[in-house]
C-alpha cells in the first residue's frame, strides 16, 4: 500500500513539473512553497541549464509589487542567513544550476500578509545578460513533511 501511494504522489509531482525553453537555456520546474500567513518573504526554487557554448547570468527577477534578491550560499560566519545578495548566478556553458535552500536561489520581499497559498501561480520575468527576458510562472506547491515553515525560493 505504501509502495502505490509513493508511486501516485511521484506521478502528481511529475505532472505537476513545467519548463520554459530559450535558444540555449531550460528553466525548469519554477515554483515556490507556500507560506505562512505572517510571512514577509518567500523564495523561488529552479533548475536552470546551459545547453550553449557561452556563458549566461542571471542578473534580475522581476515579480510584480514584490522586490527580488539574486542570493548565493554564504561562506562565513559573517553571514547567520547562510546566504548572501549577488548581482548575478553564472550558469556556464554545458551547466545546470539548481537553486534552492543551500545554493544559489531568489528571495522574493514584500508580500506583507498576503501569503503564497497552494496552487497559486506567481508570475515572474528573468533576466539573463545573454539570453534576455524569459517569462515564468512559478507554481506554488505545498510543504512536505520535515519541512522547515521557514518563509518559501522562485
Amino acid at each position: 500500500m505504501k509502495r502505490l501511494a509513493f508511486a501516485a504522489a511521484l506521478s502528481a509531482l511529475r505532472a505537476a513539473a513545467h519548463e520554459v525553453r530559450t535558444e540555449h537555456l531550460l528553466i525548469d520546474h519554477p515554483h515556490a512553497f507556500e507560506t505562512a500567513a505572517t510571512a514577509m518573504s518567500a523564495h523561488g526554487y529552479m533548475k536552470i541549464t546551459n545547453s550553449g557554448d557561452r556563458l549566461d547570468r542571471l542578473i534580475a527577477v522581476r515579480a510584480g509589487s514584490l522586490n527580488a534578491a539574486l542570493r548565493a550560499a554564504a561562506n562565513c560566519a559573517d553571514e547567520p542567513s547562510g546566504s548572501v545578495r549577488v548581482d548575478g548566478i553564472e550558469i556556464a556553458p554545458g551547466a545546470t544550476v539548481q537553486m534552492g535552500p543551500s545554493g544559489p536561489g531568489v528571495t522574493l520581499l514584500g508580500l506583507a500578509g498576503e501569503p503564497f497559498e497552494v496552487g497559486e501561480r506567481i508570475p515572474a520575468t528573468l533576466v539573463f545578460e545573454r539570453a534576455g527576458e524569459v517569462e515564468v510562472e512559478s507554481w506554488v506547491e505545498p510543504r512536505v513533511s520535515g519541512q522547515a515553515a521557514s518563509p518559501g525560493l522562485l
